[in-house]
Order: C-alpha cells, then structure tokens, then sequence
C-alpha cells in the first residue's frame, strides 16, 4: 500500500516560485527531495491560482463544511428526539403507589399461592 505525503501549501508556492525565478526542476528536486513532475504539476497549480492563500482558505473552508453538514443534522434529530422524549415522559401517567426508582424497579406484590 502506498503512502501519500501531503505537503504545505507554503512549500508548493516556494517550490513554484524559486521555478519562476530560474531554478531548475532537477535543482528543485533534489534540494526538497521531491519528483520533477510533482513540481511541474504544483506549477501548474500555482498558475492557475489555485496556491493562493484566498483559494486555498475557501477549499478548506468548504471542505469543513462538508464534513460539518451530516453531523449538524445529526445534532438536530438528537434534539428532537430529546425534547419528543421529555414531554413524553412529563404527560406520562404515574403509578399511584410503589417505588418509581429505576434501580431498585416495583415492588412486587404478594401472591396468595406462594404463602402455602
């Protein structure tokens, strides 16, 4: 399995623009430890603006946004449910006698055939 490294915004815009300014791919390369056509493609990226510090803060931007959407919506049926399941239990009609106590239950009643 291939591992995929991710690298700075600030790197690729340096890696572009040291290129601009008349440094060799080869030269680039070695000195970041990086492959020719990935500098070529981070060019590429850098000519079409997409290295910009604006562009790139709406990528990330919209990137959590997407990831923030199904949970937001999560968050809502949670609360729903919570408030539906409140008044439930606050219409709910209560026993007059015994424990209400969730741990220790109802009390249980005598039975006629267990006393012989």
């Amino acid at each position: 399995m291939s591992r995929h490294c991710t690298h700075s915004t600030a790197l690729k815009r340096q890696a572009a623009q040291e290129y601009l300014a008349g440094e060799t791919l080869h030269a680039l390369g070695k000195r970041h430890d990086l492959s020719r056509n990935l500098i070529r493609i981070w060019l590429e990226m850098h000519q079409a603006g997409a290295l910009d510090e604006e562009a790139v803060a709406a990528d990330v931007g919209q990137e959590y946004e997407t990831r923030t959407a199904p949970l937001e919506r999560l968050v809502g049926k949670q609360a729903m449910e919570l408030e539906l399941l409140k008044k439930a239990l606050k219409n709910a009609p209560r026993a007059r006698s015994g424990s209400t106590s969730v741990i220790t239950g109802p009390t249980i009643s005598p039975s006629q055939t267990d006393a012989n």
